[in-house]
């Protein structure tokens, strides 16, 4: 008579401890910073915790955050953007400056500027596919380009290097509202680049984790050429994101124009580090194939907590860029080592 063989166990369908189903998850490094980041501030500025003061911050992190949610899907996808920065500042100024020399309603001038993000979206997205160069190159050509025409443009149209003020144009109370309003939460006004962020981080993870789309965007970043062999467009999945990066930018350059009312042409430099960092910190890998969106927006809260805390701390805010980069530093090699040990089992 046979006996039954008891099943062998499969250490593929383990789930795993707590602590390696939480950090192996991209966002485990930088959730992990932001709690620390939190705790200290909290502490050393009990401001910090105030209704008010979170709002503040949240509005801080937002405006890092809208951009981090399209430049997280970018690495993931294995590329980058650094004109992005400048391209925040290129959408409302194509915006700004068409009103100025064709007058009309400001929803033209919002639509014109993200017809304008979306092109220079495109364009990156398809420079980069058709020459095969780096994305690095690329967009650092695009940087240059974008930097020389917002000032170029600007002053040849307006004679300074400002765009004139949209207050007294028709629809700016709409648009204002759309783009630039505030949000009573429990009796603390909140910006309402706050909820987009939100919103966005909820679609971008919707379409990470849910769609077919988000596979093409891991499969393209992780393997590009293996992901072609079998199906994937590489070329739209790769133009779509930059064309994502626009959106941002111009939802951000319409939050700035509408919000201050004029735009500075020289503004946006640097800025597009922010969001790169923000991505980092939040696990984006910048050879691509990894990454997420919450990820990205809880490195835009790290900014955003480190930007107003070292104000409410009453710290010499000489040492904020130095802080930013000890962050990024710290927080990479913390989601790293974090996940090499999750992938051990918790084990050293």
């Amino acid at each position: 008579m046979s006996t039954a063989t008891a099943p062998k166990f499969d250490e593929r369908m383990a789930t795993g401890n707590l602590f390696t189903r939480f950090f192996s998850k991209p966002e485990a490094g930088a959730s992990a910073a932001a709690l620390v980041l939190a705790i200290m501030f909290a502490v050393v500025a009990p401001q910090f915790t105030q209704p008010e003061s979170i709002a503040t911050i949240l509005y801080g992190a937002s405006t890092v955050g809208i951009m981090a949610v399209g430049v997280s899907l970018l690495m993931i996808g294995g590329e980058v953007d650094l004109s992005a920065g400048v391209g925040v500042i290129s959408s409302a100024l194509s915006a700004s400056l068409f009103m100025y020399w064709f007058g009309g309603n400001v929803w033209v001038g919002a639509i014109i500027g993200l017809v304008f993000s979306l092109l220079v979206g495109f364009i990156n997205g398809w420079l980069l596919t058709k020459t095969k160069l780096s994305s690095f190159i690329i967009t650092l050509a695009t940087f240059f380009m974008l930097t020389g025409l917002n000032l170029g443009v600007t002053r040849l149209v307006t004679g300074g290097v400002a765009a004139p003020s949209i207050a007294n144009w028709p629809g700016f109370e709409s648009a204002a509202a759309v783009f630039a309003s505030d949000i009573p939460v429990f009796g603390v006004k909140v910006k309402i680049t706050v909820f987009y962020w939100i919103l966005l981080v909820a679609i971008a993870t919707w379409i990470l984790k849910r769609t077919r789309a988000g596979n093409w965007i891991f499969a393209s970043g992780g393997a590009p050429d293996a992901a072609r062999a079998v199906g994937v467009p590489v070329v739209r999945t790769k133009i779509a994101l930059y064309m994502g990066v626009g959106f941002c930018a111009w939802l951000l350059g319409m939050h700035q124009l509408f919000a201050f009312k004029t735009v500075q042409s020289g503004e946006g430099i640097g800025n597009e580090f922010l969001y790169i960092i923000a991505a980092v910190v939040g696990g984006c890998l910048m050879t691509g194939g990894y990454g997420s969106a919450i990820g990205g927006a809880i490195g835009a809260l790290i900014y955003g907590m480190a930007l107003k805390g070292v104000v409410y701390a009453e710290w010499n805010p000489d040492w904020l860029k130095f802080f930013l980069g000890a962050m990024l530093l710290g927080a990479t090699v913390l989601n790293f080592t974090l996940q090499r040990r999750a992938a051990q089992g918790g084990k050293k």
